[in-house]
């Protein structure tokens, strides 16, 4: 019997190898396939669209929001692969009763390394886990020291419209706006409550009047006549669509992100 214990805290023991897999999460699927994984796992979101051929050859079970806990029960997982944030309570403790559910729990760059350790340990991948590691921090310290003589731009990072929403503080996507040297002018913002909150966008010049307003690929897909609006709002900032899965997604997908974001930076230079 083996003991583990997730990003929640919550204690797992397993008495037998983990060999049927069920991610909820795109990152997170992406990872498990980066691992190695492929073969074990057996059951994926309507979301989980890389690598692109799992649409056609794992088992889909919903979204990341509402699941078929009936088609999670019949394929009589090992494991379940959860989110705190894209997931919530009320599904992680329903599919709690079919198998263990690990929850992971994603907001800095510490994290992402903490996950990917733990599913090496998980799934007896600890060679693989430690290549992707060692890739990212190569990675990092070479996109550190890119951006070390970067000034810092004021940014506001929208994820919505019809409301409008941003990412604020206490996220994945605000660590890396970080990394990037973005000041982002909703993280601590007094006026807005939660992570990724509904915000008024005639009130941006007098709350922070960012440089750049980024507005991303998903989950909402921004039109010319949303950036034409939004920076209507602002004094002079450079309005930019930018790829939502470099800014949000976890996991192995890190590398290819820092590359991204050294393209992103040439750009708006």
């Amino acid at each position: 019997m083996k003991l583990f214990i997730d990003q929640l805290g919550t204690i797992h023991t397993f008495e037998t190898t983990l060999n049927r897999i069920v991610s909820l999460v795109p990152s997170q699927t992406e990872l498990l396939y980066d691992l190695g994984l492929e073969e074990s796992i057996v059951g994926i979101t309507k979301f989980c669209v890389h690598p692109f051929h799992f649409k056609s050859t794992k088992k889909i079970i919903g979204g990341t929001k509402k699941v078929h806990f009936e088609k999670i029960r019949l394929l009589q997982p090992d494991i379940i692969i959860a989110n705190k944030e894209e997931n919530t309570k009320e599904i992680v403790e329903e599919l709690s009763k079919i198998c263990p559910v690990w929850v992971t729990n994603i907001i800095t760059l510490e994290d992402n390394l903490k996950m990917i350790t733990d599913f090496g340990e998980l799934f007896n991948k600890r060679t693989e886990a430690q290549k992707w590691i060692d890739k990212i921090n190569f990675a990092h310290a070479d996109f550190q020291n890119y951006i070390s003589d970067k000034p810092t731009q004021k940014v506001a990072y929208f994820i919505w419209a019809n409301p409008y929403m941003v990412a604020a503080g206490d996220t994945f996507i605000n660590e890396l706006l970080k990394l990037n040297k973005f000041e982002n002018i909703y993280e601590n913002n007094p006026k807005y409550e939660g992570r990724y909150p509904e915000v008024i966008i005639q009130k941006m010049r007098i709350q922070g009047d960012p440089d750049l307003v980024l507005l991303s690929s998903e989950p909402f897909p921004f039109s010319d006549e949303h950036a034409f609006e939004l920076g209507r709002h602002t004094h002079h900032a450079k309005t930019i669509f930018v790829d939502g899965e470099m800014f949000s997604w976890y996991g192995s997908r890190l590398v290819k992100a820092l590359a991204y974001f050294k393209k992103l930076q040439e750009a708006i230079a």
